[in-house]
């Protein structure tokens, strides 16, 4: 999808940032500074006119997997994870506040002092009037991560594009932190990724969006004006289709 007028081709997107890219260098917790340099980045979307969803996990500060892998029973540890989302989403917000963005927390559990309920309706509406939407809680149910809550709330919300973010610029033949000779797919299937356990989002993700022709692009989010420039039609990264 390239405009060769210099015009965005998306309207509506969903970003998905994982809790852990909020670290920065840390080895847990949020980096202010990376919260600010994200802010910059959507503001530059906003003041394109673009609708803007996040979705944002939280490993950064809980991780229900790994403790339910050391004896925590395994609904009670995804509810934790839950949790620690809201914690990074009321961060997010207030850094975009603090560039001058509308901002609504939409929460899958009901926190009603903090956040609003998560409402469809709600939501598509805050998008028309341009407001920054943030999605917490995950899909608000044990056993789903929140890949499958970015993949499930950009279908809810009719955004074009599905956006995950992460360290590295694509989706790898292996980890190119560890092998020289990986290679970088520019495109990939939904069924490719499937097949080759490439852990672009989980498999429950990816065949949501495979089921419902939702398209994904891995980017680096570190990357100076990777975002935007996926907006104007640009070839950054991985796109799944």
């Amino acid at each position: 999808m390239t405009d060769s007028t210099g015009k965005v081709v998306y309207k509506r997107i969903l970003l998905k940032l994982s809790g852990e890219a909020l670290m920065g260098d840390a080895e847990f917790g949020i980096d202010p500074a990376v919260i600010d340099r994200t802010s910059v980045e959507i503001k530059q979307l906003v003041d394109a006119g673009i609708e803007v969803a996040l979705v944002i996990g939280g490993g950064n500060i809980f991780r229900g997997v790994s403790l339910a892998a050391s004896g925590m029973e395994r609904t009670t540890g995804d509810y934790m994870g839950m949790l620690a989302t809201l914690i990074n989403a009321l961060s997010m917000q207030d850094a975009l506040e603090r560039h001058g963005m509308e901002v609504r927390v939409l929460s899958a559990l009901a926190v009603k002092e903090v956040s609003e309920p998560y409402i469809q309706r709600r939501a598509v509406r805050h998008l028309e009037k341009g407001r920054v939407v943030i999605f917490a809680a995950g899909t608000g149910n044990p056993f789903f991560t929140t890949d499958s809550a970015a993949s499930l709330r950009g279908l809810e919300i009719g955004a074009q594009l599905v956006l995950k973010a992460t360290k590295v610029d694509g989706v790898y033949s292996a980890d190119p932190m560890k092998d020289k000779n990986a290679v970088r797919y520019s495109t990939l299937s939904y069924d490719e990724v499937l097949a080759k356990k490439l852990g672009v989002m989980d498999a429950t993700a990816i065949a949501l969006c495979r089921d419902q022709s939702m398209p994904v692009r891995v980017f680096n989010m570190n990357k100076p004006g990777a975002l935007m420039r996926i907006m104007m039609g640009e070839d950054e990264g991985t796109l799944v289709q």
